[in-house]
C-alpha cells in the first residue's frame, strides 16, 4: 500500500484543512496508508540558528523523506499560504530537502467560496522553487469552500458530488506518485552502470554521513533519532518492539544480509562473532557502500547478479561455496525486494548449510542419496544467465563432480578446513574470493565481501567432523573452511 503524509498548513486547535486530511486518511484507508503529521512544534525559522538536527525538525523531516507522496491542506490569510506552513518549508529547503522530487497535491478548505484558490496558487510556486523543488501534481484543484457548513457531526463530508470529485482526485494522485517513484529510482541501463560506490541517493538514504565510517550504525541513528529498545514498529503484520525484531532476526537459521536498492550495505544479524562465521564480515562494515567490502577481481560478478535481480531478469539468485563436502554443503541466496509497486528496493541475502536439513530428512525416511548415471551437467549456480552476463557457456565451463552414492557428495570437492590445523587470522576468515570467480564453477555473489577475506587450509586436510551445523555468512558470499 503506498504511504503519504498528510501535513495540515494551520496549527490552531480548530482547523477544518486538518479536518479535511483526517476525513481523506479514514474514507480512503483501504487504498492508501496517510499519515497526518503535526507541524506545532518546529521552531521559528531563523537561519543564524540552524536547529536543522533538532528532534523536532528532524522528525518531520524524516517522516516527509520516507514518504511516497505528501498532501497539503492550506488555509488561505491575507490572500497567500499562513505563516505556519511557509515555516515548514523554509526547514525543508535550507539544509534538508525532503520535498526535492516528491510528489505533493495541494488541497485546502476555506469559510468564504473561493476555497484556498489563492493560497493554492501561491504554495504551488513555493514549493517550485529552486531548493524545494517538490513536484506538485497538476491538473485540477481541491477547493472546498463554506468549510464550517461541509462536514457532519463525525468528521465526513456531507456533499456526494464533493466526494465524487475526490475520488477522482485521489486516484490521479496515486497514479502520479507510481509514476514519479519509478522515475525516481536509480535505473542502470547495463550492468556496468551498477554503482556499487552508492554515489546516488534513494529516499532511504541517511545523508550526512559518511557511508564508510566505523560507527556509521551510531550515527546514522543518531541523525535519524532512530527509535530502540522498547519501541514499538508496525509492521506489515505485526507491532513488534526493535528489542523484539533483534530476538526474532538474530534466531533466524540463517544468516541475514540487507543491501539496499543504492548498494549500500546496511544490516546484517549479527548472531555469530565474526571468526565463527563461513563468510565472515565485521560490525563496523555496516553502512560501507558494497564497492568497500568487495574485492577488485569479484566487482564484475556483484554487479552481474544486482543488475539481474533489480532488472528482473531473475528474482532468485542461488549458488554453493567452494570447499563443500559429505558433512556441509553451504548456499547462499540472493533474492530480490520490491515494495508495492513492483520498484527494486535491494537484496535479502541469506546463507544456509542444506546439509543438516538432507541428512535429517534421509535419517528419518529411512532413504539415501544414489548417484544418477543419467543426469547431465548443469552449473551449480541458478537464476543467473552467465551466457548472458560473461559470454561463457556454462556446459564448457562447469565440471560436474562425480557424486559419491550414499551421500551425494562430490568426491573430487575440496575438502572443508580443519579447525585444528587452521592458521588463525586476525580479522577475518574464509576463502579467498578469486578463486571461486576464476573456477569456473562458480560466480561472485551480491552479498558483502570484505576485501581481507583469506583461508589458510592445511594441506591435505580431512573433512571437519564437529562442525555439521555450521551458520554461514549471508554478507560476504565466502567459506571460512
Amino acid at each position: 500500500m503506498i504511504k503519504l503524509v498528510a501535513i495540515a498548513g494551520s496549527i490552531g486547535e480548530q482547523s477544518y484543512n486538518r479536518e479535511l486530511l483526517q476525513f481523506i486518511s479514514k474514507h480512503y484507508s483501504n487504498l492508501v496508508n496517510i499519515e497526518l503529521v503535526s507541524i506545532n512544534d518546529l521552531p521559528v525559522f531563523n537561519p543564524d540558528k540552524d536547529v536543522s538536527d533538532s528532534e523536532a525538525v528532524q522528525s518531520v523531516y524524516q517522516k516527509l523523506k520516507g514518504a511516497q507522496g505528501v498532501i497539503l491542506a492550506t488555509p488561505e490569510h491575507n490572500h497567500s499560504v499562513p505563516a505556519a506552513l511557509k515555516n515548514l518549508v523554509e526547514w525543508m529547503s535550507f539544509n534538508l530537502h525532503p520535498l526535492e522530487g516528491k510528489p505533493v497535491w495541494i488541497v485546502g478548505a476555506s469559510y468564504h467560496n473561493q476555497g484556498s484558490s489563492r493560497a493554492q496558487l501561491h504554495l504551488k510556486q513555493i514549493l517550485e522553487a529552486p531548493g524545494v523543488d517538490a513536484l506538485v501534481m497538476p491538473g485540477d484543484e481541491f477547493l472546498l469552500s463554506n468549510a464550517k457548513e461541509a462536514f457532519d457531526d463525525e468528521g465526513n463530508l456531507k456533499d456526494a458530488r464533493t466526494i465524487g470529485f475526490l475520488d477522482k482526485l485521489i486516484h490521479k494522485f496515486l497514479k502520479y506518485v507510481k509514476v514519479i517513484d519509478l522515475f525516481d529510482a536509480p535505473d542502470p541501463l547495463t550492468v556496468d552502470d551498477e554503482d556499487l560506490d552508492a554515489t546516488g541517493k534513494v529516499n532511504t538514504t541517511i545523508d550526512g554521513v559518511d557511508m564508510n565510517d566505523d560507527q556509521w550504525v551510531e550515527k546514522a541513528a543518531t541523525k535519524v533519532h532512530a527509535v530502540d529498545g522498547s519501541a514499538y514498529v508496525k509492521l506489515d503484520r505485526g507491532i513488534l518492539t526493535v528489542d523484539q525484531l533483534n530476538y526474532f532476526l538474530k534466531t533466524m537459521p540463517a544468516e541475514l544480509t540487507f543491501a539496499d536498492d543504492n548498494n549500500q550495505f546496511i544490516y546484517y544479524n549479527q548472531n555469530l562473532p565474526t571468526r565463527k562465521m563461513l563468510a565472515p564480515r565485521r560490525p563496523e562494515q555496516v553502512g560501507d557502500p558494497l564497492s568497500s567490502v568487495h574485492p577488485d577481481i569479484a566487482v564484475e560478478h556483484v554487479k552481474q547478479v544486482i543488475h539481474a535481480l533489480r532488472t528482473g531478469e531473475s528474482d532468485l539468485v542461488g549458488m554453493p561455496v567452494p570447499g563443500n563436502g559429505p558433512d556441509k554443503h553451504i548456499m547462499h541466496y540472493y533474492k530480490a525486494m520490491r515494495d508495492e509497486n513492483g520498484r527494486y528496493r535491494g537484496i535479502n541475502e541469506w546463507v544456509l548449510d542444506i546439509m543438516p536439513i538432507v541428512k535429517y530428512y534421509l535419517e528419518t525416511t529411512g532413504q539415501k542419496l544414489v548417484v544418477n548415471e543419467n543426469q547431465q551437467p548443469v552449473p551449480p549456480i541458478f537464476g543467473l544467465d552467465l551466457d548472458a552476463s560473461t559470454g561463457a557457456s556454462v556446459h564448457e565451463t562447469v565440471a560436474t563432480p562425480k557424486a559419491d552414492a550414499s551421500t551425494g557428495a562430490s568426491e573430487d570437492a575440496a575438502p572443508a578446513a580443519s579447525t585444528e590445523n587452521e592458521t588463525p587470522v586476525d580479522d577475518e576468515g574464509g576463502i579467498e574470493i578469486g578463486a571461486l570467480l576464476n573456477s569456473g564453477s562458480n560466480v561472485a555473489t551480491e552479498g558483502v565481501q570484505p576485501k581481507e577475506v583469506t583461508a589458510n587450509v592445511a594441506k591435505d586436510a580431512k573433512p571437519s567432523e564437529s562442525n555439521n551445523n555450521p551458520f554461514t555468512d549471508a554478507s560476504t558470499g565466502a567459506s571460512e573452511s
